[in-house]
């Protein structure tokens, strides 16, 4: 199951702000929450803590708490020694700084049901190190890391390498991505919150469409607070389950209307180093006339359309992932939005995905 979450960090604005931004987060389908307990400094830092959570808790959130060892020395606490967290109102601690393995194998058999997260940035070596130790992995997740400083981020290949080993190993996932609007993290910062470089300056919305496409993550969790309102709604309108690309256009002939946002499209097995091809289309309005439109030569990211000059693929739709000359017969009908071209040398043989004006 894939899930949004949000962060929160009490240390900032009023509890009532607080408790406001989760219920509107809820409404919108998230259901997860990232906090952080190195601010919890004295006893009406905990009672507010508490208070939030309770609100959380209520609306039905899992809460996943950022632990430190300063933390846990704080309270004179050791890895055997996880009631406090339960009393705090949490459902799981994450283990910025890891045992040796052993210790994690322990506390994931922890009586009050807390899950026991791991930072998974480190490599896989350390799930690898973990299951010698025979956990118990219903009470196992795994969190990337984000990174404040720009090009800190970690790059792609790693990102998805030690996902799939946790994923491999049927370990819970989860990542993080950035929002513009937001200006609250752990400690300050001004150049967002973020798990992949990459996606540092996209806008929300593209970044948990990577993630989600990706298959090897279940929660994606917004590290920066207060997110707006658009961009929690962006983020809620997501497919979980199917990709969806932005395609810009002008007003289209009606069947061009019907073929791109009515269908659903699929990438064709027999794949070409050009093109995406949606074939099906051109069976289904078989006989339709196919008005040739805006013919020029094609450049990535043009969404086409074949007209009915082209009898044999009259009706077929194709996206460019090169640049091509165009035979004549080719209407352009618009352009996959430019910061999610990337997306498109995502998509694999066979995979599904729609098209959203």
């Amino acid at each position: 199951m894939r899930r949004l979450g949000i962060s929160v960090y009490p240390q900032y604005e009023t509890i009532e702000k607080w408790k406001d931004y989760i219920s509107q987060a809820a409404k919108l389908g998230f259901s997860h929450i990232f906090t952080c307990l190195l601010s919890l400094e004295n006893e009406a830092d905990i009672l507010k803590f508490k208070s939030i959570m309770r609100h959380a808790r209520t609306l039905g959130f899992t809460v996943l708490a950022d632990v430190s060892p300063s933390v846990l020395h704080r309270y004179n606490l050791t890895y055997k020694e996880l009631k406090f967290f339960e009393e705090l109102g949490v459902t799981g601690i994450r283990l910025d700084e890891g045992f040796s393995g052993f210790e994690e194998s322990i506390m994931s058999c922890n009586p009050y049901g807390l899950t026991v997260d791991i930072n998974l940035s480190g490599g896989s070596k350390v799930i690898e190190r973990l299951l010698e130790f025979q956990p118990n992995l219903s009470q196992i997740s795994v969190t990337h890391n984000f990174y404040p400083m720009p090009y800190s981020g970690l790059s792609r290949e790693h990102a998805l390498q030690t996902l799939k080993t946790a994923k491999k190993n049927g370990i819970s996932t989860s990542v993080f991505v950035n929002a513009k609007s937001a200006k609250y993290g752990p400690w300050p910062l001004s150049n967002g919150l973020c798990t992949l470089e990459m996606h540092r300056d996209l806008d929300i919305m593209t970044q948990v469409k990577d993630w989600f496409n990706t298959n090897l993550v279940d929660t994606v969790i917004i590290a920066n607070a207060f997110a707006s309102s658009e961009e929690l709604e962006s983020v809620s309108i997501v497919s979980k389950g199917i990709l969806e690309l932005r395609l810009e256009c002008e007003k289209l002939p009606k069947i061009y209307e019907k073929i791109l946002f009515e269908e659903l499209h699929f990438h064709r097995g027999d794949i070409s180093e050009y093109l995406i091809r949606s074939t099906q289309s051109r069976v289904k309005y078989k006989g339709e006339n196919f008005p040739l439109i805006n013919v020029r030569d094609i450049e990535v990211g043009d969404v086409l359309i074949h007209s009915s000059e082209n009898s044999r693929y009259a009706g077929e739709m194709n996206i460019a992932l090169k640049p091509m000359k165009n035979s004549g017969a080719i209407s352009i009908v618009g352009n996959i939005a430019s910061e999610e071209l990337f997306l498109l040398l995502q998509i694999k043989p066979w995979q599904k995905f729609i098209l959203k004006k």
